[in-house]
């Protein structure tokens, strides 16, 4: 798992400068980002560590699904790959956030099972934070201004 500092050096994307023409977001974009949002809200309250951990997780995870749905285009077929994954070949910008949080996919899936061992107060209070960011930056591209 990429470590604080590692994430430190994660500059966000910047906005496009003025307004931007364009249609608005889909509906499901907008979706995935309030589920984002709910989610981040959950983790910020979880007392829990694991708990927090992991909806943190589950939050940043929402919020790559709406950067996918704004700008992933079907091919027909299933592909097999994580979000992560189609997240990096879609959005290149990303690329960075979508290797940290694949990296937490494992710990996120133990958490959820009930172990609690493996997620200290720290990284649980790093990752909701990282979630955030996450989810602005996402939500700079799915709704630029």
């Amino acid at each position: 798992m990429a470590t604080a500092t590692t994430i430190a050096t994660m500059s966000p994307v910047p906005r496009p400068g003025g307004l931007r023409a364009g249609p608005p977001p889909s509906a499901a974009a907008q979706s995935l980002l309030r589920q984002a949002e709910s989610g981040l809200r959950e983790a910020e309250l979880a007392l829990d560590a694991s708990r927090r951990f992991a909806a943190a997780h589950l939050a940043a995870l929402w919020a790559g699904a709406a950067v996918l749905a704004e700008r992933a285009r079907p091919s027909g077929r299933p592909s097999g790959r994580s979000v992560w994954q189609l997240l990096a070949s879609v959005a290149p910008e990303l690329g960075e956030w979508a290797a940290f949080f694949a990296a937490g996919s494992a710990t996120r899936a133990a958490a959820e099972a009930g172990n609690t061992r493996l997620v200290t107060d720290r990284a649980a209070d790093d990752l909701v934070r990282q979630a955030g960011q996450f989810l602005e930056v996402s939500r700079s591209l799915v709704c630029p201004r």
